[in-house]
């Protein structure tokens, strides 16, 4: 089977080359490494020049950043991703997140001001856009639409069900991570999404596991590709198949180990 982890934070992980031979070894044969502010983006550039076989940048600036970002550091980074816009897959990670402890440091309108001109940037560049948005489905899905983006995947969606009836109605995607092992809500979305609307992503390093908590890899795109086939009544390799075709289409990938 041909994998593709269509979300990872590589600048992140510390021992990145075991981390991508042991991707390798389980068929990973290609990762979207995404940034998520000027120092991380940069990183991303790095990794991406020195694994070129496998690793595919998106630059982006995460809302959680915002919180200690001026305007002029924003700027800077707008600046950054459209100088190397020739260079990435997508634009992202960006997004909204609405937690609490989010809001009290960057507020939804400062959030939505920033990913308006980020999918403005995106749309204009023609490139797809890669989203957060934690409890804030619809907002995001309306700037979306509203900007018209017309490439855009939902990572990690654990919102309701008819935001995903209209999201995946504009044509955009989700992405299904190990989390779809446990987590309820995703599990519905991973459910409820056809097989030609959804992505394999782990989100590394971020931790999963409700009893045994674990810090993932790329190699765990195995462990989002296993849940996600459960969840839909599949066989792991029919879905492996059509959610690479998925990915290779959407970020324009070239066609690897074809």
């Amino acid at each position: 089977m041909r994998l593709i982890d269509t979300h990872c934070h590589l600048d992140e992980i510390e021992d990145l080359d075991s981390a991508l031979k042991e991707a390798g070894d389980a068929g990973v044969t290609g990762i979207i490494a995404v940034g998520t502010g000027y120092e991380s983006n940069q990183k991303v550039l790095d990794i991406y020049r020195q694994y070129k076989d496998m690793v595919y940048p998106a630059l982006g600036l995460h809302p959680q950043e915002l919180p200690d970002m001026d305007t002029a550091d924003i700027d800077r980074t707008m600046r950054q991703i459209e100088d190397n816009i020739e260079h990435i897959v997508a634009i992202g990670e960006v997004g909204l997140d609405y937690h609490k402890r989010i809001r009290a440091l960057a507020s939804k309108e400062r959030q939505q001001a920033v990913l308006r001109d980020l999918m403005l940037l995106a749309g204009r560049y023609k490139k797809p856009v890669i989203i957060h948005s934690r409890y804030a489905w619809k907002d995001a899905l309306t700037l979306a639409t509203e900007t018209g983006v017309k490439e855009a995947v939902f990572h990690w969606f654990t919102g309701p069900s008819s935001v995903l009836r209209d999201l995946l109605a504009h044509g955009y995607y989700v992405s299904a991570t190990p989390a779809a092992e446990y987590h309820s809500e995703h599990r519905r979305a991973v459910r409820e999404a056809p097989p030609d609307r959804l992505f394999l992503e782990t989100d590394s390093p971020v931790a999963y596991g409700r009893e045994n908590r674990y810090n993932a890899t790329p190699k765990d795109v195995l462990r989002s590709l296993n849940a996600a086939a459960e969840i839909k009544g599949m066989d792991s390799a029919s879905l492996a198949e059509q959610t690479t075709k998925n990915a290779i289409e959407f970020f324009r990938l070239p066609v690897i180990n074809a």
